[in-house]
């Protein structure tokens, strides 16, 4: 018998990963971080959430999710505006720590599973946003072949096609920011002006 329940409602309450995140240094339980609804106009793509946003409940409540609004040009208020933006990860729940204290890679059931229901109930997008190496192999398949780098590199590519592939906002990117500094003086004032038209 099929699930009555509305797509995010079924969502928030995957275990599907119970087992595999026990099994982790961080030993924690599954909290699928759901954030969106039908008809918003921005999608953002990101990767999965880390630790504080698996015990805020809320996607991008950390440093890099301050980079990101930044980036976007949004204040907070518009940025969690459901009806504007839905944020759709490769996994919706924190990975758990690997034995040295790192982010594990989102697993792939949770995309095989979730993913492409979550994008058709919440689109069609005005723009989609891309960060991260592994939405963007997701979405863009074999053209996002040879890394982040590259791929951000095709942004004038991309863009007339309503997508921007960008970097993961981390703190730890800060070093590959100004290695590029062609992201921050060509990249960013496009991709505000096309954010500020998808949400208006």
């Amino acid at each position: 018998m099929n699930d009555p329940r509305p797509l995010p409602e079924r969502l928030g309450a995957c275990t599907i990963c119970a087992d595999r995140f026990a099994a982790t240094a961080s030993a924690h339980r599954p909290n699928p971080v759901v954030w969106f609804r039908d008809e918003a106009r921005l999608l953002i793509a990101s990767q999965a959430p880390g630790m504080r946003v698996h015990k805020a409940n809320k996607p991008f409540w950390d440093r890099s999710g301050d980079r990101l609004r930044d980036w976007l040009g949004l204040d907070e208020a518009t940025f969690y505006d459901r009806k504007r933006v839905a944020i759709i990860p490769m996994g919706f729940c924190f990975p758990g720590y690997d034995a040295k204290g790192g982010d594990l890679p989102p697993p792939k059931v949770c995309a095989e599973t979730w993913r492409q229901d979550a994008i058709d109930y919440a689109g069609p997008f005005r723009l989609t946003v891309l960060i991260g190496g592994y939405a963007q192999k997701w979405h863009l398949g074999p053209m996002a072949a040879g890394g982040v780098t590259k791929t951000v590199a095709k942004w004038e590519e991309l863009a007339p096609r309503g997508i921007f592939p960008l970097p993961h906002p981390s703190w730890r990117n800060t070093a590959w920011l100004k290695r590029n500094p062609w992201f921050e003086a060509d990249v960013l004032p496009e991709l505000r002006a096309q954010v500020g038209k998808a949400i208006s």
